[in-house]
């Protein structure tokens, strides 16, 4: 999952049409399109039809490809708005793809395939709107509390990069807060971490969150600073081979890196936390963390989330989760379906 760029927020009220709505989660090499029927604030993934899978190269542009999706349902009731999540920067209603020609407008899809409304959301802050609607399968609990009703829920995900957005409720509206807190300045909890920070400070001048280790660049960044901190001589690797070192056990120095992303991770959503007083949960996304669940489990993630000293209790009662849950895009697509004012 790409994070977020173009920082902002939406609004929405909890109206909205029923019909059949086309929802899609597209990036640079791939796309899944899907239908649901709308039915007034339910993200049910039961209600979610079949996902059509389409790789971006084979059409020159976003309409050819949904053209060609909606053809092959021809016997299906058409759709009369969509909602597309896209991996990059969404301003207006529109995104310039990053790894792809595809350039997704709303305002221009909308009248070209004659559709009431199509709105183009990042897929970060689409994650966001899943967050009420995941059931308990889809979750790992990873300590606190239950969360308090009516509080934000706050999503953070490191993968490609680092996505953190805020689904706040208020009065009745949602508002799915995006943010660029991944270019927020990494902070160091003890000695060791500071001089790994100064290490990346000569390598990267200013050491991002995301860049300094919660993404897949980061935990590369991460592992070279450490092997260069501790003086030891390790080969080449990517995120996904520190990752299999770490979990075999086969590198000390891949397993250092792992424990300090987990322990990084948790002092920055316990910070996000506080900030964004998300005492309805924090949830945590993206493409990397998922993939070891038992180590997270088993690391001082959840130590270091609580670790703010006056505020250890505010952050003791917070509930932290992992989603596992592959298509919780489409969940969050169709929620913000059901509470958009059209």
């Amino acid at each position: 999952m790409a994070r977020p760029e173009g920082g902002g927020s939406r609004e929405v009220m909890n109206i909205g049409k029923t019909g059949q709505i086309l929802l899609a989660d597209i990036g640079g090499t791939n796309a899944r399109f899907a239908l649901s029927q709308s039915e007034l604030g339910r993200g049910d993934f039961d209600q979610i039809g079949p996902i059509d899978y389409v790789k971006v190269a084979d059409f020159p542009t976003v309409r050819e490809a949904i053209s060609d999706v909606l053809a092959r349902r021809s016997g299906s009731e058409q759709p009369h708005r969509a909602v597309l999540a896209v991996a990059g920067p969404v301003t207006n209603n529109r995104c310039v793809m990053t790894n792809s020609p595809w350039v997704i407008d709303g305002n221009e899809l909308q009248p070209a395939l004659g559709l009431d409304s199509v709105h183009v959301l990042n897929d970060f802050e689409v994650v966001a709107w899943s967050l009420p609607a995941l059931q308990p399968a889809d979750l790992i609990p990873l300590g606190g509390q239950d969360g308090l009703p009516g509080e934000p829920l706050l999503v953070v995900g490191p993968g490609t990069g680092f996505g953190v957005s805020c689904l706040v409720d208020r009065h009745g509206a949602r508002l799915a807060v995006v943010t660029e807190a991944g270019h927020a300045t990494l902070p160091a909890e003890d000695e060791r971490e500071e001089r790994v920070i100064t290490c990346l400070r000569r390598r990267l001048g200013h050491v991002s969150i995301e860049r300094g280790a919660l993404s897949g660049s980061g935990l590369q960044n991460l592992y070279e600073a450490l092997a260069e901190v501790d003086g030891a001589q390790v080969p080449q690797r990517d995120a996904a081979g520190i990752t299999k070192a770490a979990l075999e056990g086969s590198c000390p120095v891949s397993g250092a890196t792992l424990e300090m992303f987990c322990a990084i991770l948790g002092s920055v959503a316990g910070n996000l936390a506080v900030t964004f007083g998300a005492r309805g949960g924090v949830y945590i996304a993206g493409g990397i963390a998922p993939r070891f669940p038992e180590f997270l489990m088993a690391s001082a993630f959840r130590a270091r989330f609580e670790a703010k000293g006056r505020f250890q209790e505010y952050l003791r009662n917070i509930p932290t989760r992992l989603v596992i849950k592959p298509d919780a895009s489409f969940v969050g697509l169709k929620m913000f379906a059901d509470h958009n004012v059209d």
